[in-house]
């Protein structure tokens, strides 16, 4: 599955998409997390801004 949305990102309007990862660490744990979604290049720094 993971090929498929590779090579749809690679055509067409899929160039105008980044898939972008955030890493937090956890304030209770201390245990890092990850955020990861497929956002628009205009709304790149509103993922990494949101909490």
């Amino acid at each position: 599955m993971a090929k498929k949305v590779v090579a749809a990102l690679k055509t067409g309007t899929g160039k105008l998409f980044t898939k972008c990862i955030k890493i937090s660490k956890s304030p209770k744990t201390g245990a890092y997390q990850f955020k990861e979604g497929i956002v628009h290049n205009d709304h790149i720094k509103d993922f990494f801004n949101k909490k």
